[in-house]
């Protein structure tokens, strides 16, 4: 091929890109949540809707489908048309940890089924303990645990979640053996914390925090590798455990081989709105700090947290319900 071919060819790439994103979206676009509504994850996605609206003119509805540890929400996606015109608001539990977890028993491949467009927010998790534990930061509680061998009990939002496996990699980084107590749901377990069901749970930062304001249960540390803004006063856990970090993150995704000039155009829109004020307000209150990595770049952080996770499974032996 001689360079005025190249040259045309390579013009006519740029035209097709630019039509495919001038004309994009045709139609409305569904905007799958593969969560319960009203939580972080499911405010999340309503933002991305509304922000993506505002910015093509197009009806957005956002349908919730939770069930299976998000994998029928997932399912949808993975399997619609690369059009754009389906996208997935999901987090850490609903791509990486299952991914890890349910391997090839998926009914779809995460790193070729879905689009990466943009990480939207990282939201942190407390660890919080019933008033009575007679603990006040991470290095009393992990000793403790020594002390006591499975003695104590943590609350989780069932088997394989993020919040079960966050409460795995500590205790694998911190050499303890805590009991786990699944619960259909983080706030079930939330509620036998407080009623000293269960000692400990690895809880949303924004849930928990009424609840440790009025003393109902005691905080000790979060589980991000920074402090987070919303409660600066709580040390991390890696300040105790070097290199613990248990986030969970969230984010959009088209079906695999959707145009990459609609990928581009999404994150775009996107990665401009997590810079203003208002949205940054918005996730702030929801107990989740703005992100913004895009396509490529949170590809590969995918991948990474499949492995990240893949290991915490199969050093504890976790196996799906």
């Amino acid at each position: 091929m001689n360079v005025r071919q190249r040259w045309l060819m390579t013009t006519a790439l740029l035209v097709c890109g630019s039509v495919v994103a001038a004309e994009y979206p045709a139609k409305p676009v569904r905007l799958i949540v593969p969560l319960a509504s009203g939580g972080t994850g499911d405010t999340l996605g309503r933002l991305a809707a509304d922000k993506i609206r505002e910015a093509f003119g197009q009806q957005v509805v956002v349908e919730n489908r939770a069930g299976a540890n998000g994998i029928v929400g997932v399912e949808l996606v993975a399997k619609a048309p690369p059009d754009g015109l389906t996208l997935l608001s999901a987090s850490t539990g609903n791509v990486a940890i299952n991914a890890a977890l349910y391997g090839a028993k998926l009914p779809f491949n995460v790193e070729r089924d879905l689009q990466p467009i943009v990480q939207t927010a990282t939201g942190t998790s407390v660890v919080i303990v019933h008033p009575s534990l007679p603990v006040k930061t991470i290095p009393e509680l992990l000793a403790l645990a020594k002390k006591k061998p499975g003695a104590l009990n943590y609350a989780s939002s069932g088997t394989g979640s993020a919040v079960h496996l966050g409460t795995v990699l500590f205790e694998l980084m911190g050499g303890v053996k805590l009991t786990h107590v699944p619960y259909k749901g983080s706030t079930p377990g939330r509620i036998a914390v407080v009623a000293g069901e269960t000692e400990i749970m690895f809880d949303g930062l924004l849930p928990a925090r009424p609840l440790i304001e009025s003393g109902k249960l005691k905080a000790l540390a979060v589980t991000s590798a920074k402090r987070s803004s919303v409660m600066p006063q709580l040390p991390t856990i890696a300040e105790t455990l070097p290199g613990y970090e248990a986030d969970t993150w969230y984010a959009l995704f088209a079906p695999g081989g959707t145009p990459r000039e609609v990928v581009n155009a999404l994150h775009g829109v996107m990665a401009k709105a997590l810079q203003t004020k208002e949205v940054r307000d918005r996730l702030l209150s929801q107990g989740a700090e703005p992100s913004g990595r895009g396509p490529d770049e949170l590809r590969a952080f995918v991948k990474s947290e499949m492995t990240k996770w893949g290991k915490v499974i199969q050093a504890a032996g976790v196996k799906p319900e």
